[in-house]
């Protein structure tokens, strides 16, 4: 295995003191321009990489931004990813992705992960509906922002969408299409975007005077198209089938279309369908899929400002009165019309 090169070796190679090299490393107006340049010689032809988690012990101050998402299989969250990586750049900073496959086991194990890392700070969307991860995680003074759900107390920042807004859009669009009967496949129950869009749902059809019964809700372990095609045969079994269905995210309703396809129902006529994110493969499914818009670019990318602020807050780096302030930061959704839910009843 070949030996890493060090900053002694480039010392004896260059024939200056190891300060010198570090100064040209660090601050190379400070050094004389033949003497840098005889030190950037020996660094190229040695090929010499600083170590940058040494860096950072020394400094105390990772460049690293942890980012722990619930399903990096769900576009949704790629989004969001992208958001926060294009405004942890621009701060210099990097992105460390983690997928905790809605377990959280797995959520567990990434958060003593950056914990070890000394990472800046986290952006976590929890998938442990107890608190526990998130609790024992505090203890380790890393300053994280939630993404995606609603901080409940003062001691962390939180950027997220109006579920109930956009739940009860979902519904009202069905409703003033013509349906009284709407099936719910909601996800998993802990996860409180799906009581949100449920509570959201429930609203409208009670704005139209339907009671909580023309809701029928098909709850799936996932969020994702095998659990929506599962719903839909689940849906296709109902003895009363409801005449549309409203899914808590794109991939459940496009598995649910894939479901009814198979089966031939037609989409909209037989049974009209809304999903929630509008992730780009729902405008282009075989039947362009209505969905409730999330802006999730916007969404990471605030997530990560905030964290920035509050990291560069308690550095010193940035100032003003009253310091960092935690906030809650609730965007709202956008209803997206499509081919799917436009049949007239």
């Amino acid at each position: 295995m070949a030996q890493s090169v060090g900053i002694k070796d480039v010392a004896r190679a260059a024939g200056v003191s190891v300060g010198t090299v570090s100064n040209v490393i660090n601050r190379p107006e400070s050094v004389a321009s033949e003497t840098r340049a005889r030190v950037l010689s020996a660094i190229d032809r040695l090929g010499y990489v600083r170590s940058e988690s040494a860096r950072q012990l020394r400094a105390g101050r990772s460049r690293i931004m942890g980012l722990l998402v619930l399903d990096m299989g769900n576009p949704f969250f790629v989004d969001v990813a992208r958001g926060a990586e294009r405004a942890a750049r621009d701060a210099g900073l990097g992105v460390m992705v983690c997928n905790s496959a809605q377990n959280s086991a797995e959520e567990a194990d990434y958060l003593s992960l950056f914990a070890e890392q000394r990472v800046r700070g986290v952006l976590l969307t929890p998938a442990d509906a107890t608190g526990r991860n998130i609790a024992a995680f505090r203890r380790h003074g890393i300053p994280f922002v939630l993404v995606d759900r609603v901080a409940e107390g003062a001691t962390e920042c939180s950027v997220s969408v109006d579920d109930v807004a956009g739940g009860a859009l979902a519904v009202r669009h069905l409703v003033d299409a013509g349906h009284r009967s709407i099936a719910y496949v909601s996800g998993p129950p802990g996860l409180n975007q799906v009581r949100d869009r449920r509570t959201g749902a429930l609203n409208a059809l009670a704005e139209a005077g339907l009671g909580p019964d023309a809701l029928r809700e098909l709850p799936t372990e996932r969020l994702d198209v095998a659990a929506g095609r599962d719903a839909g045969a689940r849906l296709l079994g109902l003895a009363d089938r409801p005449t549309a269905v409203f899914c808590a995210n794109d991939l459940l309703a496009l598995g649910v279309l894939q479901a009814l396809y198979a089966a031939g129902v037609t989409v909209p006529d037989d049974l009209a369908i809304v999903g929630y994110d509008d992730i780009e493969f729902a405008a282009a499914a075989a039947v362009p899929l209505t969905s409730v818009r999330q802006p999730a670019v916007t969404m990471g990318a605030l997530a990560a400002e905030l964290l920035l602020e509050e990291t560069e807050y308690e550095a010193g780096e940035r100032t003003g009165p009253g310091g960092h302030e935690h906030r809650r930061v609730v965007l709202q959704p956008e209803l997206v019309v499509r081919r799917s839910s436009l049949s007239s009843r």
